[in-house]
């Protein structure tokens, strides 16, 4: 078993839609980044590669490179299942946690973990998301961006 963590946040910005875990969730402001700025599923990559010993999202999809400018980050969690698959490893859980003083994320996190689940090959019971404020401290307190912390669970799968 390997154990990864992940860390990712972004500056809210207008003009941009808020993707969190692959839902566009409507709000007067988005996600500014060079993808499209998932601050969930860039954590959860991260926890994973982590697991792997594979490095980060910024080696893998590097923000230079332009085929990444504004790309679905369920594009890129796939491609991270893919070197799970490749390298013989299966989710044993993935814990994640949203941070943001705004919008409210509860109407919006049972879709996430569907979705992430089903990039994941995994059981839905293996992905868990909560979501939390600040208290008005801090940049995601003053709403100026939102972050996302991840733990996962990673088990190695003998092949025969």
């Amino acid at each position: 078993m390997k154990i990864g963590i992940g860390y990712d946040v972004h500056a809210l910005v207008e003009n941009r839609p808020l993707i969190i875990g692959g839902v566009l969730i409507p709000y007067e402001k988005g996600l500014q980044g060079h993808s499209d700025a998932d601050v969930l599923i860039h954590a959860i990559m991260d926890s994973l590669l982590g697991a792997m010993g594979m490095g980060d999202i910024g080696c893998l999809f590097p923000d230079t490179d332009s085929a990444f400018k504004n790309i679905d980050s369920r594009i890129l969690l796939r491609k991270v299942y893919v070197l799970m698959e490749e390298n013989n490893f299966k989710i044993g859980n993935v814990d994640a946690v949203i941070i943001a003083q705004k919008p409210k994320m509860k109407n919006y996190i049972e879709e996430m973990k569907n979705i992430i689940a089903e990039d994941l090959n995994t059981n839905i019971r293996n992905i868990n998301i909560k979501a939390t404020t600040t208290e008005h401290l801090g940049f995601e307190g003053r709403g100026e961006g939102i972050g996302a912390q991840c733990v996962c669970l990673l088990e190695y799968v003998e092949k025969l």
